[in-house]
């Protein structure tokens, strides 16, 4: 880094159900008003920022690059350029780390960044038998042929295609998410209990972070005509095992250990940052947040996408010289809880660590400092959203418990992973 990256501030809405509270909200709208209003509480002129950058996973067609939609729906002119990026599950991250290599290039030092996901909205899609029915129809020159082409159709071509299953389904692998979460599950020798206790532990700390009133330092709420949505509607207060052990597996029916009770819910949900130089913090004579250390994304198997967080913090500890005991604060997203259980183990593990990397254990991660608002098990995780909600929390946490560095990580789809440290 040329000089400390800031984050002055962020701010989120809170994370809703898919189909639920947001359902009526679109990305950009819900990216616009979470970004509007950072922007105002901070007071800075719309006019000093150089660009926004905004993740998003989804792309809606009516919003075609949604960073830019929302960015003019959010207050901004029409000088300022901006455009979306896509890294999956780091999107949110990404948006960051773009942020810093411009301004590490000279490009500006001040931008709107973020990341937003209406999972609500992922579309059901026509199949390809319908698709070409269609075109074939379309091109027929004459009555005669329409007819005879009418003659063909079949009722079996309006079976939809589920949009948010194709996306979260692997093209590399042919696997969905959740059967990479089995894949470590076995790896690693995790039970069936030991995820559902993981799951447990989530909500139950995300219960008490809404009761403290801790993840409302961090959310904006959100008003719509049908009602308001102020907390994190995925948390389920008072959970208990019984009834976590209760849910059958999803993936593999037959001998699975992933349910719904223990992986991250489908939501949405939108984050924005604002980032810039340290001189330019002190310009606008504002104290930031934190600072973005360093970040590094790393690539492996797809089959194996969960243990995206040791790789990627292995090349970041790497680049840094970190340790893991100098970490106060560990934010690592729970896209299911054998992934995250499965990193766990990664870390700590002498024998992985030799083969993946060719050297000792990383090390043990301290579980009190890990998740401890609760994670997307109990959140949920717009998948957009994400990457730059974690480091929100991550630095709102140091800031509220007078602490100094904090590790941001996923796994994301397809086979990478994110790491960023952070400082106050």
């Amino acid at each position: 880094m040329k000089e400390r990256i800031a984050i002055i501030d962020g701010l989120r809405s809170p994370i809703a159900k898919a189909n639920g509270k947001l359902n009526n909200v679109s990305a950009d709208t819900l990216g616009a008003i979470i970004t509007k209003e950072l922007v105002l509480r901070n007071g800075i002129d719309y006019n000093l920022f150089d660009e926004l950058i905004m993740g998003n996973v989804a792309q809606p067609a009516n919003a075609a690059n949604i960073a830019r939609v929302l960015a003019i729906r959010a207050g901004f002119p029409n000088s300022l350029p901006a455009y979306t990026v896509h890294r999956n599950c780091a999107s949110g991250m990404q948006s960051i780390s773009s942020a810093i290599e411009k301004i590490n290039s000279n490009q500006g030092d001040l931008y709107l960044v973020g990341g937003v996901e209406s999972m609500s909205s992922i579309p059901l899609l026509h199949n390809d038998k319908f698709k070409d029915f269609m075109t074939r129809f379309t091109y027929a020159r004459s009555v005669g042929e329409k007819l005879k082409l009418l003659s063909t159709f079949r009722a079996s071509f309006l079976k939809p295609v589920i949009g948010l299953i194709t996306g979260l389904t692997d093209p590399i692998s042919g696997k969905i998410m959740g059967i990479t979460a089995e894949n470590l599950a076995n790896e690693f020798k995790i039970s069936r209990q030991a995820q559902d206790e993981y799951a447990l532990n989530s909500h139950l700390k995300a219960q008490k972070a809404i009761e403290d009133g801790i993840l409302a330092e961090e959310i904006h709420p959100i008003m719509t005509k049908d009602s308001s949505i102020v907390d994190d509607d995925g948390v389920r207060f008072n959970q208990t095992i019984g009834a976590l052990s209760k849910l059958r597996p999803i993936f593999d029916r037959l001998s699975g250990t992933v349910t719904a009770g223990n992986s991250s819910q489908v939501s949405d949900g939108a984050c924005s940052l604002i980032v810039c130089t340290e001189s330019k913090a002190k310009e606008l004579n504002i104290e930031p947040l934190g600072f973005v250390n360093d970040y590094a994304y790393a690539g492996l198997d797809a089959n194996r996408m969960g243990l995206g967080p040791i790789y990627a913090t292995k090349k970041l500890f790497d680049k840094t010289g970190t340790k893991l005991n100098e970490l106060d604060v560990i934010e690592i997203n729970e896209a299911f809880a054998a992934q995250v259980i499965a990193n766990l183990e990664a870390f700590k593990s002498n024998d992985f660590c030799q083969k993946a990397f060719g050297c000792d254990a990383i090390g043990e991660i301290d579980e009190s400092k890990l998740n401890v608002n609760g994670g997307a098990i109990a959140l949920g995780h717009p998948v957009g959203m994400s990457g730059a909600r974690i480091v929100l929390t991550a630095l709102k946490e140091l800031k509220r418990t007078n602490k100094k560095k904090a590790l941001a990580s996923l796994c994301v789809g397809g086979g990478q992973g994110a790491s960023f440290l952070l400082e106050v």
